[in-house]
């Protein structure tokens, strides 16, 4: 079976990539049937020539490949057509702006499978970003925090190299006494964890963070059943409030009292109250001056991001009185970081991190039957049409949501 690497061609390019050189070299070790070739790339973080150092074949032969792997969605003149790919198609929450991809990956009989919907026998992800995107976003929010408030200047993380030079940044400033709240304890807020225990940071509980003053930064990790309270008064937790979250209310208004940096690290469902909206931003008593949203849902239950930003220019400003952008060191302003595409900035540890766990969970699914139903749950489309599992689409394909 041959695996096609192929090349980013979405705007603005991504540097990523799912197979690294290393990983690409133990598929074809482990299965003597696999074969690999590598798109020619000029972007892709990993040399051409890394991967004919260990042997991986580069060329721009994608029609002789049965299977084709990539990162962002593939522009429709570049698709293939009866081939099987994986790439994050951003379609699996009917998104407006990549309808017409699906459509032309029906008309191509092309067997989609999304890098977002592959998940083990417990229905859980395998493969994401997610960790990476926490990681940058934590070291964003520090930097932006800085910038700021005039405290200490930090290079831009896509600067860096790795994650260890993120580290030896942030361990070469002094933050002041401050709170940071962080959101979320998936793969997004662990990441950001790690990087504030990288800088020594002192982890604090909700009483603590709540009640108590400290002469050094310190920082609180919360979840779902921390911010949220049950409406009805009930003692609430985090699997009754993802199955019912309209039974809930925001209960994060206690922290915007005392926190200084918000990292937005959680997973916002649908139905689920926001967090803050622009009113509380508006109170006296709120005093977040910068918010790294993560999580980067706009307009939504981070009432700051009013926008995405981008790696280019990731900090605006919002004006809580006025709910329009200014300048983000205007003293008025909360500093907002909400780039939406942060593993970006760490691409070569990102697409390591990808990569290991695609070469575990997926790869040995095309050689062993798929016994454990990996790619079968992955499956959008098969044979010209959605599969049933993805058949929810089918009004968004046919236009008519």
């Amino acid at each position: 079976m041959k695996f096609g690497i192929i090349k980013e061609r979405k705007n603005p390019p991504d540097r990523r990539v799912v197979l690294s050189p290393e990983a690409c070299k133990q598929v074809e070790d482990k299965f003597t049937s696999a074969k690999i070739i590598v798109e020619p790339s000029a972007i892709r973080v990993f040399k051409d020539k890394e991967y004919n150092a260990l042997g991986i074949a580069v060329a721009p032969t994608m029609k002789e490949c049965d299977v084709l792997i990539g990162v962002k969605e593939v522009p429709i003149e570049a698709l293939l057509p009866n081939k099987k790919y994986f790439f994050f198609s951003h379609t699996i929450k009917k998104q407006p702006y990549n309808r017409k991809l699906l459509q032309a990956i029906l008309e191509k009989n092309i067997e989609m499978y999304d890098h977002e919907v592959i998940t083990n026998t417990k229905e859980q992800r395998v493969v994401a970003f997610g960790r990476y995107a926490g990681i940058v976003g934590a070291y964003n929010g520090i930097r932006a925090y800085g910038l700021k408030c005039n405290t200490y200047t930090l290079p831009k993380a896509e600067s860096l190299i790795d994650q260890n030079n993120l580290i030896e940044q942030l361990q070469s400033i002094t933050l002041p006494a401050i709170k940071i709240m962080l959101t979320g304890r998936g793969r997004v807020g662990n990441g950001a964890r790690e990087m504030l225990d990288a800088m020594q940071i002192r982890k604090v509980t909700i009483s603590e963070y709540l009640e108590q003053e400290f002469n050094e930064p310190v920082y609180c990790q919360i979840d779902a059943s921390d911010y949220n309270k049950r409406i009805d008064g009930v003692r609430g937790n985090k699997e009754d409030f993802f199955a019912n979250p309209k039974e809930y209310k925001t209960n994060f208004t206690r922290f915007t009292k005392v926190t200084d940096l918000y990292i937005a690290g959680h997973f916002y469902g649908d139905g689920a109250p926001y967090l803050f909206t622009r009113e509380d931003a508006k109170h006296a008593e709120f005093k977040i001056k910068v918010v790294a949203d993560i999580s980067c849902d706009i307009d939504g239950p981070v009432a700051t991001t009013i926008r995405a930003s981008t790696i280019a220019d990731p900090i605006y400003g919002y004006d809580p009185h006025t709910e329009k952008e200014i300048d983000f060191k205007d003293p008025n302003a909360i500093a907002v970081m909400a780039v939406d595409n942060l593993p970006c900035e760490l691409p070569r540890d990102a697409s390591e991190g990808f990569g290991t766990a695609f070469v575990k969970h997926v790869i040995p699914a095309f050689f062993n039957g798929d016994k454990d139903g990996v790619l079968q749950r992955a499956r959008m489309t098969q044979n010209g049409k959605l599969t049933e599992r993805y058949s929810y689409l089918q009004d968004y394909v046919d236009g008519k949501e």
